[in-house]
């Protein structure tokens, strides 16, 4: 019987391994790194430049909203602008609803 006792401790002693095993995170850093550069990246890239699309925006300027108006800026406020869509129609909007800026005088071509 001591014959088979000798031989499981001696398997199981090899077996093991004290240090970090640095390969078996190795993926999980890859991946991390590959969600950064395509998707984290460019996603706070395009907010920073929205901000500053909105923070630009000033009496006058002829913007296309998310909804898809064109309208013309008569008023801008902290977080609200007041907008011309028509001849005396005004509407107000959330500054942060601003899709793009037009050049001047696109409205009067249409």
């Amino acid at each position: 019987m001591s014959f088979f006792i000798s031989d499981a401790m001696a398997q199981s002693a090899g077996g093991q391994s004290g240090g970090f095993d640095f390969t078996a995170i190795l993926p999980l850093i890859i991946m991390f790194g590959i969600f950064y550069f395509l998707l984290i990246r460019p996603q706070q890239k395009k907010a920073k430049e929205h901000k500053t699309l909105v923070a630009a925006l000033k009496k006058g300027d002829e913007i296309i909203t998310n909804g898809g108006l064109l309208v013309k800026i008569t008023d801008v406020g902290d977080n609200f602008l007041t907008c011309q869509i028509a001849k005396n129609v005004e509407v107000k909007l959330q500054s942060n609803a601003v899709a793009t800026v037009l050049p001047k005088g696109t409205l009067k071509g249409l």
